[in-house]
């Protein structure tokens, strides 16, 4: 029987933190610790297979950039563990996950709370967008290969399939991935890094466009630059296209009366 189809085993061990839970193929090869267990539930892994600690943090991290969670509000941990059907490690993990993407606040003896931006900090983030932005589309635009500028197709079709059904958080879904697929195409593993730093912050302060139509045109040209290796015009395309959503950010923070 080949390993990778070898039916698993599993055995747990006490810890000073709970139980740990390897499992074994039929042959006795240890394949991995798949989970924790702290004295209220499962830490490690959830049905799906997917880490509880990663899972909660998506969950919340979505809820965070798509609006739903707004700045200031708190993060307390029984809630959000009763909510997601985990026990609150998982949460505690992820909150801290959270706050090293800069997008949540711990305050001590106190509940984390989701971040609250300043114009300045739109500003400061926008001037540092724009330039590793420009440069991301245009080595995509140099870079690509067939197969990437039908990723980037595919996910400006999703955009605008979802903003003329007005469909708002799939639309700015897809648009944030629109500008992903980008990046995985510029080739550059130090652009990626750098953006990694702040793409949490990035997608909240400048993804809540209102505009769905309007935006998923923006992105329709810069395709069509990408797919023709028209770098010229993406250098001066990207700026205006940022500059449109940082408008939208100042706009939204001023409308709502955020402290961000």
């Amino acid at each position: 029987m080949p390993a990778a189809s070898a039916p698993l085993s599993h055995v747990s061990r006490p810890t000073r933190h709970g139980t740990v839970t390897y499992a074994f193929r039929w042959d006795t090869k240890l394949v991995g610790r798949i989970g924790e267990c702290d004295n209220s539930g499962m830490v490690g892994v959830g049905t799906t297979g997917e880490l509880e600690s990663v899972r909660v943090t998506r969950v919340l991290r979505d809820d965070i950039v798509l609006g739903r969670r707004a700045p200031g509000s708190r993060l307390i941990e029984r809630d959000i563990a009763a909510e997601l059907n985990v026990s609150r490690l998982p949460v505690r993990e992820a909150i801290r996950t959270l706050v090293g993407e800069g997008v949540v606040v711990a305050r001590p003896r106190s509940w984390a709370v989701v971040r609250e931006f300043t114009h300045d900090d739109i500003r400061d983030f926008g001037e540092v967008r724009e330039a590793i932005e420009t440069l991301i589309f245009v080595f995509a635009a140099e870079r690509h290969t067939d197969e990437g500028i039908a990723r980037l197709r595919a996910a400006y079709e999703r955009e605008f399939a979802a903003a003329s059904a007005d469909q708002v958080e799939a639309a700015r879904i897809a648009a944030g991935e629109f500008h992903e697929i980008a990046a995985e195409l510029a080739g550059n593993e130090m652009l990626g890094e750098l953006i990694a730093v702040f793409v949490t912050r990035l997608r909240w302060l400048f993804g809540q466009h209102d505009d769905l139509l309007g935006m998923a045109e923006e992105h329709r040209l810069i395709l069509d630059a990408v797919a023709a290796r028209d770098t010229d015009t993406l250098r001066w395309m990207i700026p205006r296209h940022l500059a449109s959503g940082q408008e939208a950010a100042e706009r939204r923070l001023s409308d709502q009366a955020y402290s961000i």
